[in-house]
């Protein structure tokens, strides 16, 4: 038996997050069956992040084990044929999840046990409100943010903190809500034409596409060991206030220490964020 690793990115706009759940299109509901119909036997996949409704991946993880009789780099033609409705071909319309890669992995890797760190970036526009763009980016309507305070608000994430504070009830009970960030930034995209290529000195993977951002948008990037439930939709809602002028940059600090939700700012929409690059590396300057 095998063990696979599969890269994924998916438009997170008409799926129930990545978890599957019983009645509802889910990411990972999508590739079991998939899968399963490829394979000819009942696939079940373990996923890196369990990513919310509405929220989109330009990189997903996840990983299976089964005696398949497709060669291992192509499964994801085959794969990706089938979530296509078996159109896959010249002027066919694709679906909104797509397999990337497929490898082989040591028999003891796990796609979720062995992240060792996780990239979301979040798009935010101050511009007109877009219909086209309402499934890929927060507008906040407000004519501008002040971007340089967002900034300094941001790096004062970076470290090892209790981020309680920045979690929003109802998700799964974790053992801890410790988590370190590595790396957290803010940036105006001056050029439309060539897309986001990642903050400076962020470790994200030169293979990651780029985000769907025009000029002006703002983005959040955020690189951390793990992530608590809307814990980056929280801390994004917070960077917004700070924006606005509604919060002091100078109010983080506090705000982590207190380990009260209700001192952080609001959960920003899930339409905006994107998980962009998983590691199975330890994390390095």
């Amino acid at each position: 038996m095998k063990n696979y690793l599969l890269k994924l990115e998916y438009d997170g706009s008409s799926f129930h997050g990545w978890q599957e759940q019983v009645g509802l299109r889910t990411a990972q509901g999508a590739v079991q069956d998939a899968l399963t119909a490829v394979c000819g036997k009942e696939i079940a996949v373990s996923g890196t992040s369990r990513t919310d409704a509405g929220v989109h991946a330009l990189m997903q993880c996840c990983s299976f084990k089964a005696d398949i009789g497709i060669p291992t780099e192509n499964i994801p033609k085959a794969v990706n044929n089938m979530l296509s409705g078996g159109r896959y071909g010249e002027g066919s319309k694709g679906s909104d999840i797509r397999v990337l890669s497929a490898e082989e992995m040591p028999d003891d890797f796990h796609a979720r046990f062995d992240c060792k760190w996780k990239t979301y970036e979040y798009v935010i526009s101050t511009g007109v409100p877009n219909v086209f763009r309402r499934n890929y980016c927060y507008n906040v309507d407000s004519g501008s943010l002040d971007v340089d305070a967002m900034r300094e608000a941001a790096k004062c994430l970076v470290g090892t903190h209790d981020f309680v504070a920045f979690q929003a009830a109802g998700g799964t009970p974790r053992e801890t809500t410790v988590r370190t960030i590595y790396e957290a930034d803010v940036q105006v995209i001056e050029n439309a034409n060539a897309g986001f290529k990642h903050s400076e000195g962020l470790s994200v993977n030169a293979t990651t596409l780029a985000l769907p951002v025009l000029a002006g948008d703002i983005v959040f990037s955020v690189t951390g060991d793990g992530f608590l439930y809307n814990m980056v939709r929280i801390i994004v809602g917070t960077l917004v206030e700070v924006g606005l002028g509604k919060i002091s940059p100078s109010d983080i600090p506090a705000i982590i220490e207190s380990k009260d939700r209700t001192k952080a700012g609001h959960t920003a929409p899930p339409c905006g964020l994107y998980l962009v690059e998983i590691s199975f590396d330890d994390f390095c300057e």
